[in-house]
């Protein structure tokens, strides 16, 4: 069992203030694997210290000198990619082949991405011909808290890293408790790009302890946090003493609407979406909205695609998903699963306890209920586990009504041949990222939601502009 309970302030690894022992479990044997230590206020504040006494120097720094650091990390980065993959695998259950593609992969891409947005990005420009006196100057907010997920780990660390790092702003992450391995790792990567004394610091923590102390710092500028909805408003309503600015990625309960005229994969990609990452994603999704003619055959090909995803070990390699990250999260999906049976729901594809042939670890059966309705408990809250919500609708206007109705609008996605309707449906549903026909965002793309989703928007351009204040400037000199 891997044993290092350091953070990472002002450019040193360092003890904690005071030793709190945190056993991260895997979870795929419900062992330890590691032991950290929760951060105290005293780690807290010696990180907001160090990153407020870098950002002057940080901000000053030239665009290009904060551009080629992030080149040199995404140098470092390739390099140990799969130290990263080893630790999100263990740590939170990523199979090892999906975590050397698609995790370590998504902190590369966006990175990628951030480096050709700042090359193309005006830190200084004109107001406008009208005025030719008059600049507007993008400058760094300050110190950022950036508080991240352990479904995702280093996406959300390099979207909210990238960004702040090029934008000038001095940080202090806190990673998720159940997933710190990996944002250990890649502090060894910032440190090794070269990246100056106080402008990445890493501490360790829950959202009570170190999550709390951050949102609230008075000399925290900006919070940026991706996880539940329920503790996005807690963060809210503690930033809000400070008026700092708060940027949040939560939640989501996304609709995929087939109708008749969709190709003859659509429904198979839906169930193969909804159960990568088992489930765990934000924009999985996790309500498939069949129109009626084709909704039968649906049923029997979602149940049967179920049925072939294979569940293993996440240390082993193969095509499988792994297990949920705890306890806690096995336990909700649990009862969600049997509120779906309770409600009427019916169970086409998996349902209750573990896999077979398991006895350990926090495995869930791959699971697809049908005829279900939009006011159903399954329908409604966010399950965060490999289960589908299957509802029947009849017309467009329905679709539309059935996927809007949700406190949620992280993304919706859409599969028909009409192209005038794909486009049509693209307007109407409220949510801050629509995806066509098994066709994801590009490169440079902006992620965030709507409503109960969040606020903000995160990977290239707009990421950028979250982390930076824009300044107004009359009477310009000629230099």
């Amino acid at each position: 069992m891997l044993e290092k309970r350091e953070f990472y302030i002002n450019g040193k690894w360092v003890a904690p203030a005071v030793a709190n022992d945190f056993h991260v479990i895997n979870p795929s044997t419900e062992e330890p694997c590691a032991v950290i230590s929760l951060g105290s206020e005293a780690d807290t504040n010696a990180a907001v210290a160090a990153a407020k006494a870098a950002f002057p120097a940080w901000m000053a720094t030239p665009v290009a000198e904060r551009i080629a650091l992030v080149e040199k990390l995404v140098e470092v980065y390739s390099r140990r990619g799969e130290d990263l993959a080893q630790a999100m695998s263990l740590e939170m259950g990523a199979p090892i082949d999906m975590s050397r593609t698609q995790q370590v992969g998504a902190g590369i891409w966006h990175l990628k991405n951030f480096l050709t947005a700042a090359k193309n990005f005006e830190f200084e420009r004109p107001l406008g011909d009208h005025a030719p006196n008059d600049r507007i100057i993008y400058e760094a907010v300050g110190v950022a808290a950036l508080i991240t997920p352990w479904n995702w780990p280093m996406n959300q660390v390099t979207l909210k890293v990238g960004a702040a790092a090029i934008a000038g702003c001095t940080m202090i992450l806190k990673p998720s408790e159940q997933s710190p391995l990996n944002a250990m790792v890649f502090a060894e990567l910032m440190d090794e790009a070269g990246f100056p004394a106080g402008v990445f610091n890493l501490v360790n923590g829950d959202g009570v302890g170190v999550g709390s102390q951050l949102s609230g710092h008075p000399d925290v500028d900006m919070v940026s946090f991706t996880g539940s909805t329920r503790a996005g408003i807690a963060i809210s309503k503690n930033a809000a003493e400070t008026l700092k600015k708060v940027h949040l990625e939560l939640g989501g309960k996304g609709a995929n609407v087939i109708f008749a005229d969709a190709d003859d994969k659509a429904v198979k990609r839906g169930v193969l979406h909804m159960m990568n990452n088992t489930g765990q994603s934000c924009n999985a999704p996790s309500r498939m909205l069949v129109q009626r003619p084709i909704y039968d055959q649906a049923v029997e090909t979602a149940a049967e695609v179920a049925k072939s995803v294979t569940v293993g070990n996440a240390l082993d390699e193969g095509r499988h998903i792994g297990p949920v990250v705890n306890e806690l999260q096995w336990n909700k999906i649990q009862g969600l699963i049997q509120k779906g049976i309770d409600e009427g729901a019916r169970l086409v594809a998996g349902g209750l306890g573990r896999p077979e042939g398991f006895n350990k670890g926090y495995f869930v059966r791959p699971t697809v209920f049908a005829d279900a309705n939009n006011q159903m408990t399954i329908a409604r809250e966010e399950i965060f586990g490999p289960v589908l919500t299957m509802i029947p609708f009849d017309t467009e206007e329905e679709a539309i009504e059935i996927a809007n109705d949700t406190p949620y609008g992280l993304t919706n996605y859409v599969q028909t041949q009409d192209g005038a309707r794909a486009n049509r449906m693209a307007r109407v549903l409220r949510s801050g990222m629509v995806e066509m026909n098994g066709k994801s965002r590009s490169a440079g793309s902006p992620f965030g939601g709507m409503k109960q989703s969040g606020k903000g928007r995160e990977g290239g351009v707009w990421g950028l502009e979250d982390f930076l204040e824009v300044k107004a400037v009359g009477g310009w000199a000629a230099e």
